[in-house]
């Protein structure tokens, strides 16, 4: 097997594909750290010049230089110190064939493919070879990493767009984009239809008692306002229930509080049967909301 498998030149501020090199080899390993790779890109900004991503065979690493990161996959029988010679080698080629300008301009994924060549050159030196060309640039690297070691990045730490399982990328729970709740149970139906004529029940009242309150006085305008704010809360819980949303636990505690005071505060217009069913209902919502889970739900991207 080659010590060197696969090169990736992205773009540091926005993991933007420059170059990469041609496939040659095709085993599931190899696609995982491919894959991971790919992701950690989009958030090179904010790690150290040097990183390092260890696995079973296969390892990643990488270095950050002017706006561009140069990753490669290798066999972890390659020492670190020839691993990060060759992603020297490959910044001063590409640094000599492309300018800043270039690569800033860039908008669109792999704008310099032609580069791919010089990657598969050098590759073939390495996996030959060994090593760099020149001693002495082995031993400048050894020196250095000495000096400044490699951060090593443990992925289930890294805080990632999108994240990473398996070689395949995994929707974040706080993005509403391809998440996917529990199915909808029957309780939660329950909840649903008595959650809707509690707000029917609310809307009607605070609709009759707005035109009692604007043709008599303007005592009972809080009435109302708790009746619509009542409205909201039981609509705002259904929604609650049927859709993913950041922050769920604390919104539908904020919720049932509401509920609770404006039933406790119309105390005088509901009897106390009245003002248990409201208040149950929206307990048992509560519960069935903190209830429904996030289910996996895996995207198989193509590398």
């Amino acid at each position: 097997m080659p010590l060197i498998l696969f090169a990736f030149v992205v773009r540091l501020r926005d993991g933007l594909p420059l170059s990469a090199s041609t496939d040659f080899e095709h085993f599931r390993e190899l696609q995982e750290r491919k894959q991971q790779l790919r992701t950690i890109s989009k958030t090179l900004a904010r790690f150290p010049e040097r990183g390092t991503v260890k696995g079973q065979e296969l390892n990643i690493f990488f270095i950050s230089s002017e706006g561009v990161s140069y990753m490669t996959v290798c066999h972890c029988s390659l020492p670190v110190a020839k691993a990060f010679c060759f992603l020297e080698d490959l910044r001063w080629e590409f640094t000599t064939c492309f300018n800043s300008t270039a690569v800033s301009l860039a908008d669109r994924p792999y704008p310099f493919l032609e580069f791919d060549s010089t990657i598969q050159k050098l590759k073939q030196q390495y996996n030959q070879s060994g090593g760099p060309a020149l001693e002495v640039t082995l031993a400048e690297v050894q020196g250095d990493l000495i000096i400044h070691p490699p951060q090593e990045i443990n992925l289930e730490e890294v805080d990632l767009t999108n994240g990473t399982a398996n070689g395949h990328m995994e929707q974040g729970p706080a993005s509403g984009q391809n998440v996917r709740l529990e199915p909808v149970t029957a309780p939660g139906i329950l909840s649903l239809v008595l959650n809707i004529v509690c707000a029917s029940l609310n809307i009607i009242r605070g609709v009759h008692l707005i035109e009692y309150t604007f043709q008599d006085d303007y005592e009972g305008i809080w009435n109302v306002v708790a009746f619509l704010m009542a409205f909201v809360c039981c609509v705002c819980q259904c929604h609650l229930y049927l859709f993913h949303s950041s922050l769920k636990k604390h919104k539908s505690f904020a919720l049932l509080s509401v509920i609770v005071l404006c039933n406790v505060y119309l105390l005088g217009l509901r009897n106390p049967w009245q003002l248990l069913f409201h208040i149950s209902v929206a307990c048992i919502s509560t519960l069935l909301i903190l209830r429904r889970k996030l289910i996996d739900r895996s995207n198989d991207w193509g590398v």
